[in-house]
């Protein structure tokens, strides 16, 4: 089998779902395709090994970068006089530019190609990674951030849909795993990896490294995507939803914005303004949504999705999920430096056996799954708690004298106990999609776990940063430990709605 080419292996779709139309045909294929965009006669192309290996990796750049920056802040803080308001726009202006245009994404993918749009997606992740990497001021950097954000937003979705287009059966359920345990991975892979460029300080570059890192990864992911990744799109694309979307970026931005930067500006009288329109912003896009469906056009998030059992109950499970997760990396990387004074590097290492765990777990995933079913999701949750559990017993017992190693333990336990959640819930969100679908409800998984991090960290954050001052950090730190075994407590009562078997 080739690598050089995508299009050699034709696949039959299932016969309950559509066939993606297959890109490439002179009647079909818009001007400007680029080079090597495959011909096919009648079924879209297979995913190669390497083709998966590409957008897995184009995959897991924006995961990274939502991370990357939390062990950089300080030297970003100390080179640039950026001040706590600007700093967590440095995070908050990625997370929300992402969050927001994730769904739009997938539509367009739909619409006018995945691979065009990964194409796409990666060439301007990398250009505005080089403009972070370059930016003279604070202002400039969470501007870049900001565009950061909604190329990623680009280039996301079309990966879960290419998966869904291009693969069957056994190979679907592993590559959706093998994508589950990138999210997961990449995003503590960022912090370790923060660290470890931070600490080097290559050619006198601090901070600027953890960004201009992407470049040249997102320059080689663009050469193998152009000849790995074949190209596919809806059978029935339809046009952009503008009123669907400008309403979910309203009501996104009105949620994240003011519980990201609220507290860091004093919580003014924008940020509870903007909090009382969320609701009703909320309201109005599900509305707006239901009309356009029952009118028989198309929208950007179709009601109807969320009535297809699988998916209402693993993104009701996948919410808090992300809450959780989004938080402990943040306060995490905050406490280690400021409590235990563990340098960049040593903040970062902290979280490798939990990056090991969660891909080892993920990996034994799907033939977990064949077996226990929902089990799988149940007790990866109740392994979770107890790594919360172990972890809260460490920071009680041994601060400030917590080493990396005493640190371990707990983030094996909790690293085993997450990656046998999330790529399960992943894979149950996308078991009954419709491949027409495959974009938008990509899209809409991603932003749910997207916009769940972002809450997390503004929630949790918030919780560890104000209590800082009245009880110290090793106390602030238990608070949200325990706070996350809360939501952990959760989510493992909502695994019991999942399906009992995946398909």
């Amino acid at each position: 089998m080739s690598e050089t080419r995508a299009q050699t292996i034709p696949v039959e779709p299932p016969a309950e779902t559509p066939v993606d139309i297959p890109a490439g045909t002179p009647a079909d294929t818009p001007s400007g395709t680029p080079s090597g965009t495959p011909r096919q006669a009648s079924a879209t192309a297979a995913l190669t090994p390497l083709g998966l290996l590409t957008v897995l990796l184009g995959a897991a750049l924006p995961m990274i970068d939502f991370f990357i920056v939390n062990v950089a802040l300080p030297t970003i803080d100390h080179d640039l006089h950026a001040g706590p308001a600007m700093l967590e726009m440095v995070v908050a202006g990625y997370g929300v530019a992402y969050a927001t245009l994730l769904v739009l994404g997938g539509r367009l993918g739909d619409m006018i190609g995945r691979r065009r749009l990964f194409l796409w997606g990666l060439a301007t992740f990398g250009l505005t990674s080089l403009a972070c990497g370059l930016a003279p001021d604070a202002a400039t950097l969470v501007a870049a951030r900001v565009a950061q954000g909604a190329s990623a937003a680009l280039l996301l979705p079309q990966v879960l849909a290419t998966i869904q287009a291009t693969t069957t059966g056994k190979r679907r359920a592993k590559a959706v795993s093998l994508y589950g345990g990138t999210a997961g991975v990449s995003s503590a892979v960022g912090q370790v990896l923060g660290g470890l460029l931070v600490s080097v300080d290559l050619a006198g570059s601090g901070w600027r490294a953890v960004f201009l890192v992407n470049v040249p990864i997102a320059a080689a992911a663009w050469l193998l995507a152009a000849r790995t990744v074949p190209e596919t799109r809806s059978p029935h694309p339809t046009r952009v939803d503008i009123p669907g979307t400008a309403l979910l970026a309203v009501s996104l931005i009105t949620l994240l914005l003011p519980l990201t930067e609220g507290r860091a500006a004093g919580w003014p009288l924008w940020s509870w303004l903007l909090l009382a329109v969320f609701p009703c912003a909320g309201v109005a896009f599900f509305l707006v949504e239901r009309r356009a469906e029952r009118s028989g056009r198309t929208p950007l998030v179709p009601p109807s999705l969320l009535r297809i059992p699988s998916v209402n109950s693993g993104l009701t499970m996948i919410v808090p999920f992300s809450v959780g997760f989004g938080g402990f990396m943040f306060v995490v990387a905050v406490a280690l430096q400021t409590g235990l004074h563990y340098g960049p590097l040593a903040a970062g290492l902290s979280l490798l056996p939990l990056c090991v765990t969660f891909f080892v777990a993920s990996l034994a995933g799907p033939r977990l799954v064949g077996r226990f079913g929902r089990r799988v999701v149940f007790t990866g949750s109740l392994i979770q708690g107890a790594g919360l559990v172990a972890l809260a017993l460490t920071v009680h017992a041994g601060w400030p004298g917590v080493s990396v190693a005493g640190l371990a333990p707990s983030m094996a336990l909790l690293g085993l106990g997450q990656g046998l959640v999330l790529p399960v819930l992943m894979r149950i969100v996308l078991s009954e999609l419709p491949v027409a679908q495959a974009g938008v409800g990509g899209g809409v998984m991603v932003t749910t776990q997207q916009s769940g991090l972002a809450l997390g960290v503004a929630t949790l954050g918030t919780l560890f940063l104000a209590l800082l001052p009245s009880v110290g950090i090793r106390d602030a730190l238990l608070a949200a430990l325990l706070t996350q075994l809360a939501i952990v407590a959760g989510t493992t009562a909502l695994a019991l709605r999942l399906p009992r078997a995946l398909r």
